[in-house]
């Protein structure tokens, strides 16, 4: 058996509406906690952020893995590992072309995640 838990999906992801209010105004729900940690404890990991920002701010929207490795200095498999990492926490979507594999950032967890982390300038 596994150790690794199967991931968890925001409610639904292809909705654009956002999960919950900003941390600053309401409690998370427990539910909604278990959903998005995940994706938090993957953006933990420093290489796994700058792969995040690379995918994210991706000409044309996604990133082959050919142009991910070089700007490293690990492993191919490691790098697989974080990106497996990112998939696995819904953040990331991928796509083999022949022996390339191609990532997309999945924008509707990224505005969850936003929104959970918004703070509205306080009003003076």
């Amino acid at each position: 058996m596994s150790k690794q838990a199967a991931p968890l999906t925001p409610v639904d992801l292809a909705v654009d509406a956002l999960c919950c209010p900003p941390l600053t105004e309401r409690r998370v729900p427990a539910e909604t906690a278990a959903v998005l940690a995940p994706a938090f404890k993957a953006l933990g990991d420093p290489v796994r952020l700058q792969l995040m920002s690379m995918i994210a701010s991706a000409e044309g929207g996604e990133i082959c893995v050919c142009d991910l490795t070089p700007a490293f200095d690990l492993t191919g498999p490691t790098i697989s590992h974080h990106l497996k990492t990112l998939r696995a926490a819904g953040l990331v979507d991928a796509e083999r072309r022949g022996t390339w594999v191609y990532y997309r950032a999945r924008p509707a967890i990224l505005r969850q995640l936003s929104a959970l982390l918004t703070i509205e300038p306080t009003q003076s």
